[in-house]
């Protein structure tokens, strides 16, 4: 496979992916997975501070709160731009929301609720203790139908700014495979959690 064809393999696969995330805009508290196909060293996960910014190798400091991950992608590009022969192919996704309270204080409510559909054994909404995290509620509602599509399974959130709903995909598979992913994510009430119907020969 040559270079070409590789990077072109590699942008229809991530163009896919942030499908999901159009129109989210990052918060305190996210957890963002930045991606740099021309030199792999600099590809990491990076904390939206408390401040709104995020702090990027050879870029320094960037604003991020309010940001869409397409408008991060230009900022960390433009700031790379000089180091390379060409502005770098920069690729941003959220890896992991942020807590309810992105400054990490204990929420006052003894409960929030999350909502569950799909193949899933308890179904509807669920009562959990603030701080659960996706894996632990996945856990707590008893597991998955035998004809549950574990690979994608979708954390809709509504965007507190916007009001539009936001969809994130979380791959349990590759979970059970020592993949480290989204599981961690903390849920906020209103969460709700959909786990689709496996398809035929998935």
């Amino acid at each position: 496979m040559t270079k070409r064809l590789f990077l072109l393999v590699i942008a229809i696969f991530w163009a896919t992916f942030a499908t999901a995330q159009d129109g989210y805009r990052v918060q305190p508290g996210d957890r963002l997975a930045v991606e740099v196909l021309e030199d792999s060293s600099l590809s990491r996960q990076v904390l939206v501070l408390p401040d709104g910014s995020i702090s990027f190798p050879l870029v320094g400091n960037l604003r991020a709160r309010g940001q869409t991950t397409d408008q991060i992608e230009q900022s960390i590009s433009a700031g790379l731009a000089p180091n390379f022969a060409a502005p770098p192919t920069i690729f941003v996704s959220v890896a992991a929301l942020a807590p309810t309270d992105p400054l990490g204080r204990t929420p006052t409510a003894d409960t929030i609720d999350v909502y569950f559909m799909g193949e899933i054994e308890n179904r509807g909404r669920a009562a959990i203790e603030p701080g659960t995290t996706l894996l632990q509620a996945l856990a707590q509602a008893g597991g998955f139908s035998k004809f549950a599509a574990t690979k994608r399974i979708q954390l809709r959130r509504t965007d507190p700014q916007t009001g539009t709903d936001v969809v994130f995909l979380f791959n349990y598979r590759a979970v059970e495979n020592g993949g480290t992913i989204s599981g961690r994510t903390i849920l906020a009430d209103g969460d709700v959690i959909v786990v689709p119907q496996r398809r035929l020969f998935e």
